[in-house]
């Protein structure tokens, strides 16, 4: 009701804490449009077909596996020849054992050695980056349980070559690996 002239005006009623929720999160809120340039970030333009192409290929699981089986060969044979270079048995003839090897030999030791492990570690990085991006798409979700279950299915068909248990820990030692990896990097 309205005051007599001269009475002062009533105080305004309590806000009620439900209207208060509806113009907050209800559905008389009102979207606001994210724009970085106002939270003091570059804006960027929006991306290209061709950006947008790009980013498809090298999220998808075969150049995934490329580059993973690429990585995993050059590490490989990195790897490879450093351990032929400081081996004390390289060129070492049972029959004359204070024959000093040749360049030539050691030299061929450390590419022999090279090639195959880069062999293998191309093959570990193939089979535990496929796995992980099936394993990815079949849960829908981007997390480090991945890496671990993709970790466990690696090792444990890796080692499952050797018997049943060598598989088991083959399982258990990847996937603690791949989780420590993950761990760290995320």
């Amino acid at each position: 009701p309205p005051s007599a002239p001269g009475e002062p005006a009533p105080p305004p009623p309590p806000l009620q804490y439900s209207l208060l929720l509806q113009h907050l999160v209800g559905d008389k809120r009102q979207p606001r449009v994210w724009d970085p340039a106002a939270l003091g970030g570059i804006p960027c333009p929006p991306k290209s077909e061709e950006q947008k192409m790009v980013e498809r290929v090298m999220e998808s699981c075969p150049f995934k596996a490329a580059l993973a089986c690429g990585g995993g060969f050059v590490l490989g044979g990195a790897f490879g020849i450093f351990t032929a270079g400081i081996d004390t048995n390289v060129g070492f003839d049972p029959k004359d054992p204070y024959r000093t090897p040749t360049a030539k030999e050691v030299l061929k030791d450390m590419g022999q050695r090279g090639i195959s492990y880069a062999k293998n570690f191309a093959i570990v990085g193939a089979m535990f980056s496929c796995t992980e991006c099936v394993v990815e798409s079949y849960r829908g979700k981007s997390d480090w349980k991945n890496s671990v279950i993709s970790g466990c299915i690696t090792g444990g068909a890796i080692g499952f070559r050797a018997g049943l248990k060598a598989g088991v820990i083959g399982c258990g030692g990847f996937a603690a690996f791949s989780a420590a990896v993950d761990y760290y990097l995320r």
